[in-house]
């Protein structure tokens, strides 16, 4: 699923290939995509306009476009921003394309149809109205607004992490290599941390999810970018641990795969 870095990263490319850009045109190729809207009313209120800047919190992705108003993306689980010629094919499960001034577009492919398009007239508002916390790479999220946020937690401390509503931008995926780096088991129950614990934590969520950007998270082949330190690059059955060269385990949490080293990650 794309998480905070993967969109962060799709967030990027969009200023590069979008911003100050007029939306000449609107394709719908799937109306699935587009949340309870339309494509006539999508179409009505995005052609002509400009996109001025672009926001993501947590997974969510908000285009601002000139005279008011915010495109809202979410990814689902297979969901991706691609740039093309507008005279070249579109990539595969395309389900919206927006042509734009200049030439070229940029076309939002889903191939499990889990992800979802919308229009808001104000960010903050959508924010609210997804009841999302605050995003994990926010300024504002600072060490001891990460720990009252915690503390106030139940459950163990794979699931708080995973939490939009708690920490938004986080899933399965960098939940596990947080956890890694903090050396903290998936199933630890979140009221039995320490203080230190908490902020080992806040650090190594910050750490990871600055790294996976800066590695291109998102794109071909990226876990090979990723340093050898990471869980990411051994997450898959069979693998070894980086730092001890034990095995990785898999259980089950919630019915989501969470990988750990049983060795580095005591739950005791």
């Amino acid at each position: 699923m794309p998480e905070l870095p993967d969109v962060e990263n799709d967030r990027r490319l969009l200023d590069r290939q979008a911003r100050r850009k007029i939306i000449r045109a609107v394709e719908v190729v799937d109306d699935r995509a587009l949340r309870k809207l339309s494509p006539a009313e999508f179409k009505r209120r995005t052609v002509g306009r400009r996109i001025v800047s672009s926001r993501r919190h947590g997974k969510h992705l908000l285009v601002a476009l000139d005279k008011g108003g915010w495109i809202t993306l979410h990814f689902g689980m297979t969901g991706a921003l691609l740039p093309r010629a507008s005279q070249g094919e579109a990539p595969a499960f395309t389900r919206l394309r927006l042509e734009l001034s200049g030439g070229g577009s940029l076309y939002y492919t889903d191939p499990r149809r889990l992800g979802h398009i919308g229009l808001a007239e104000d960010a903050d508002q959508f924010i609210a109205a997804e009841k999302l916390g605050p995003d994990a790479l926010d300024p504002k999220l600072t060490a001891a607004r990460f720990r009252t946020l915690v503390e106030a937690a139940r459950g163990n401390a794979k699931s708080v992490l995973m939490d939009q509503s708690r920490i938004a931008g986080i899933g399965n995926t960098y939940g596990d290599e947080i956890l890694f780096q903090a050396r903290l088991h998936p199933e630890l129950p979140i009221r039995h941390l320490d203080a230190g614990d908490v902020t080992r934590l806040y650090r190594a969520m910050r750490r990871v999810l600055k790294e996976a950007i800066t590695r291109g998270a998102g794109s071909e082949n990226f876990v090979d970018h990723l340093p050898a330190s990471f869980l990411l690059r051994h997450r898959h059955p069979g693998g070894r641990c980086p730092r001890c060269g034990g095995p990785i385990a898999l259980l089950r949490i919630a019915g989501r795969a969470a990988y750990y080293c049983p060795h580095c990650q005591p739950l005791a």
